[in-house]
């Protein structure tokens, strides 16, 4: 009989109360249909994958929490815009932000918005966006590069959009 190889993983998973934002925003979907502007409270929650560390976890979990909380704090009592989704058109003038799909149009105060580098602000390109930002921000603090992020957003108790972010490392140069 093969002896039998154990291989282990470790990720930590943060979910806390306080990581939650409230925001207006809306949607498109099936081509032209577009959604009335609402809002949601949503909900955060992170796994962050790779090995132990010399202090034995994966990573530090304050280091954790405090960029989730910064992040989601960023994103609190604000509209959610698009600015990469071909048919709704965002742009900001002075302190003004103007967003337009077909004959409909918005003005928001500058202050009160988020322009989000996604084609949609549904739960899964939130959670993406959040995930990317997350990554970037726990290898510019902590200096920690995870091996996977696992970014969840619920926008509505049990709605929940999922980004699970792989990290690809390239092969080493060859010579």
């Amino acid at each position: 009989m093969p002896e039998s190889r154990i291989s282990e993983q470790y990720h930590v998973r943060m979910k806390k109360d306080y990581l939650v934002f409230c925001a207006a925003h809306f949607i498109t979907f099936n081509g032209n249909i577009c959604e009335r502007l609402h809002g949601h409270n949503y909900r955060v929650a992170a796994e962050v994958f790779g090995p132990l560390d010399e202090n034995q976890y994966v990573v530090d979990f304050i280091a954790l929490r405090d960029t989730l909380r910064s992040l989601t704090d960023e994103l609190d009592h604000r509209v959610l815009l698009p600015t990469t989704h071909p048919l709704i058109h965002v742009k900001t003038q002075g302190e003004e932000v103007e967003a337009r799909f077909e004959n409909r149009r918005w003005i928001f105060p500058r202050e009160d918005c988020v322009l989000l580098p996604v084609a949609n602000t549904t739960a899964e390109q939130i959670a993406h966006y959040l995930g990317h930002r997350l990554h970037e921000a726990l290898r510019r603090r902590a200096g920690f590069e995870p091996s996977r992020l696992l970014i969840e957003v619920d926008e509505c108790e049990g709605q929940i959009g999922v980004c699970d972010l792989r990290l690809q490392i390239p092969p080493p140069a060859q010579t």
